[in-house]
């Protein structure tokens, strides 16, 4: 029997390896073929796309209305559902996502320095495709039709492996651009979706090396890990949002809340939403109980310290783990500080080092603060919301990295490229 089972195993990896390996000899295939294409033919794949995606949209939300049911029933949390939930809004922005990627700069074939050696050797560094890129994301649909058109304009291939939560929605995005690039005369398999929701699949595709050539992982923390921990390939983390704003003794109280309010609720399970707040206590008195009744009236639970708790009614205690957490729900930390030296002390040991803010009309205080925080976006008196592409005027973004190599925040187009030099010679050789 065990040697049954060994069989049936290996089996079932050789199958897995077999299918993996021919999305990555296609998507390596389209991928020549997309480095030929001129800036003029990928923009009207793209806006055909974009057409496309609108024109189908019933078709797309029938298939999300299918993954919303069940992850419902299955007791999905609340920002979670509203990441996978996909209304004719999003569609229709998702579609001006791949408009705006159209009408930006082609960074593919810019000259990014060019110079010439005393031997005559003239040496430009070009910026090129990176190949084939590998994307392993949860129930984001939306990161779907993202992730095509960043990774289309910059001509590289794209595989994606989504969450099996947003299996169908995923799918049926997927088939309207395939569909749409065969209409153009160029490769479907310029995007590729893994549609196998075995975890081994999932493993095997971080160990896809051959093929793939940068593997970003979007999602939660455990998600991250994982790729990080079990990747073969290079890995560019997009990281979790532990984002805090900071509202200092200076700051205007009037700004304060709806900055507040916005970051924390407009939208709750998304990474650039604010998950933690500190005040100064020097305004602690008059400033924290109208922020608990503002954040109370939107349902928001609050954590906070001994002061918190003392001025602002119905609040609970904050442990350790409150201060590190990215909740993604109705719920977040408050901790006082007496000074801006403490509030980045504190900032820098519970981050993950994606957008902060400081609300305040201290100029000094301001430039300590946005010097002193390491993160990949650091604000003055905005909601870190805007941590996005589409606000950047990326028209996108592949994810917000929150690593330091390579690219750092929103990636846009150029972090998708790498670079080569072509040097031109008349007969040089080197004495």
């Amino acid at each position: 029997m065990a040697n049954t089972e060994n069989a049936a195993n290996t089996e079932s990896t050789q199958e897995i390896t077999q299918y993996l390996e021919r999305l990555g000899r296609q998507a390596s295939a389209a991928g020549h073929v997309l480095q030929a294409l001129d800036t003029e033919q990928k923009n009207r794949a793209l806006t055909a796309a974009a057409q496309a995606l609108v024109s189908r949209k019933e078709e797309i939300l029938a298939a999300n209305a299918r993954d919303y049911e069940i992850a419902e029933t299955g007791g999905m949390a609340g920002g979670l559902l509203d990441r996978l939930r996909l209304t004719e809004e999003r569609i229709e922005a998702m579609a001006e996502g791949l408009k705006q990627i159209a009408g930006l700069p082609d960074p593919v074939g810019e000259i990014m320095d060019s110079f010439d050696r005393p031997n005559g050797l003239h040496i430009d560094k070009i910026r090129v495709p990176m190949g084939v890129i590998g994307i392993i994301y949860e129930a984001r649909p939306n990161v779907t039709a993202d992730a095509f058109g960043l990774c289309f304009k910059t001509g590289n291939a794209v595989i994606l492996k989504g969450g099996k939560d947003a299996f169908y929605s995923n799918q049926a995005i997927t088939g309207v651009l395939r569909d749409t690039l065969e209409t153009m005369a160029v490769p479907a398999d310029a995007i590729q979706l893994i549609e196998n929701n075995d975890r081994a699949v999932t493993t095997a595709f971080m160990r896809l090396k051959k093929y793939v050539d940068i593997l970003i992982p979007r999602g939660g923390a455990g998600l991250i890990r994982a790729v990080v921990e079990n990747s073969t390939i290079p890995v560019i983390e997009t990281g979790t949002g532990n984002c805090h704003i900071y509202v200092d003794e200076d700051a205007d109280l009037s700004k304060a809340i709806p900055v507040i309010i916005n970051a924390k609720t407009q939208r709750i399970g998304v990474c650039n939403a604010c998950e933690s707040l500190i005040v100064h206590e020097k305004i602690a008195e008059r400033f924290l109980p109208e922020l608990g009744k503002a954040l109370q009236a939107k349902q928001v639970e609050i954590r906070g310290d001994e002061k918190v708790i003392e001025t602002i009614p119905g609040s609970l205690p904050a442990t350790e783990e409150d201060y590190g957490r990215e909740y993604l729900d109705y719920i977040v930390s408050v901790k006082t500080v007496s000074s801006v030296e403490e509030a980045i002390a504190h900032i820098n040991r519970y981050n993950t080092g994606h957008s902060d803010a400081i609300l305040t009309e201290n100029e000094a205080h301001m430039e300590q603060f946005l010097r002193g925080v390491d993160s990949a976006c650091v604000y003055a008196n905005a909601s870190t919301r805007f941590t996005d592409g589409f606000e950047f005027g990326f028209g996108a973004e592949i994810g917000i990295s929150t690593q330091k190599l390579h690219a750092r925040g929103p990636m846009g187009l150029k972090e998708l490229t790498t670079y080569k030099y072509i040097i031109r010679g008349n007969g040089q050789i080197r004495q």
